[in-house]
């Protein structure tokens, strides 16, 4: 069994639990948190699995790495502390862990990573033997491993498109969605999320990972951008109200230039509200999915859907992004130390889990 370490138990971290406990391979350590409201709390009560795992949350991280654990999920958010979670992460990974994680968008594609970014991560690895594996949905498996598979089934691939369309009033993160994103915000503020050249900063990385999986080279990365307001004051269940007036959608690409034409495009279609921009692409419910579609002879449409929780689809892609990185680490830890990314990783069938099932 692998002893591996759930580090953070928001929104990523719960799902992580649950994607540890469930595993064959996997044996839950230990759970770092930052609150200390959940110091002392057991794992399974903070996952929500309505059982006790017999492991207590505990904020002393020194004293967790220093039992030597051979992975670590680390859930915390990068998004707004992308220095502390560096930190972080470089120091499971010099106390000899492999670690997966999301939150180090720049690390998507590693190789395209800046310097000073990459250089500290890879002497934490050369000084303690650790690995790092960073994916997710979107950026992740929405485009990379997905695409680049249904790309294999064309004959002619003219363009891939990769879309998450999504309702964010579903979402459990008020400060990014407000903030970040900018939902319910006057028009003339500029969210950070969607300020010039971090849209490519976020999904770069991953248009340069799917042209070298195609062996296609690209000219240039460029972005789009479209924000629309909402035409009624709407009211959420988690984040209250939304005024008339406001940002209520944004759609935006990220275009991998090939040949001077757009051949590899990102795009996101966000909405606070189902009413806003209604001319925009839709999931096919309302709530949200990612979709790949391949443009050429076949056209080829495949649209997934995730839910968890309660039948919420802001769960369910967290743990489709869990999922991805959990089933990862037995291959990592049998692999040699390294920096490793989405084409080096194989998605796996869930061997072992076949009619296991969690209340």
């Amino acid at each position: 069994m692998i002893s591996t370490v759930v580090w953070g138990t928001g929104n990523v971290g719960r799902a992580a639990i649950r994607a540890v406990e469930a595993h064959p391979s996997l044996d839950l350590a230990a759970v770092l948190v930052h609150n200390p409201d959940k110091v002392g709390r057991d794992a399974g009560e903070l996952a929500g699995l309505g059982r006790p795992l017999e492991v207590v949350a505990n904020d002393d991280v020194g004293a967790v790495l220093a039992t030597g654990p051979r992975a670590v999920v680390y859930a915390a958010s990068g998004d707004i502390r992308p220095d502390d979670a560096l930190a972080d992460i470089s120091r499971a990974i010099r106390a000899g862990a492999v670690v997966v994680t999301p939150a180090l968008y720049a690390l998507y594609d590693q190789l395209s990573a800046p310097p000073e970014l990459r250089d500290p991560v890879l002497a934490a690895i050369a000084d303690g033997g650790g690995s790092l594996f960073v994916s997710g949905v979107d950026p992740g498996w929405g485009n990379d491993v997905l695409p680049l598979l249904i790309s294999g089934l064309g004959t002619a691939v003219d363009v891939i498109r990769c879309q998450e369309i999504f309702d964010y009033s579903t979402y459990d993160q008020e400060e990014s969605v407000r903030y970040l994103v900018g939902m319910g915000q006057p028009m003339e503020y500029e969210p950070l999320m969607l300020a010039p050249t971090v849209p490519t900063m976020v999904w770069g990385g991953q248009i340069r990972l799917m042209a070298r999986a195609l062996g296609a080279e690209l000219d240039d990365i460029r972005e789009t951008l479209d924000r629309r307001p909402l035409d009624a004051t709407v009211s959420t269940r988690t984040m209250g109200s939304f005024e008339a007036g406001t940002q209520g959608a944004v759609r935006f690409e990220v275009q991998g230039i090939v040949g001077g034409e757009p051949r590899i495009v990102i795009e996101h279609i966000t909405r606070i509200h189902p009413s806003c921009a209604p001319d925009w692409p839709t999931p096919p419910d309302g709530d949200g999915a990612h979709r790949v579609i391949i443009e050429g002879r076949p056209r080829i449409e495949v649209t997934v859907e995730a839910t968890d929780e309660g039948e919420n689809r802001s769960a369910g892609g967290n743990a489709t992004a869990v999922g991805r990185l959990v089933n990862a680490i037995d291959w990592l830890v049998n692999a040699e130390p390294g920096l490793y990314d989405a084409l080096d990783v194989p998605l796996r069938p869930a061997v072992g889990r076949l009619g296991r099932r969690q209340p």
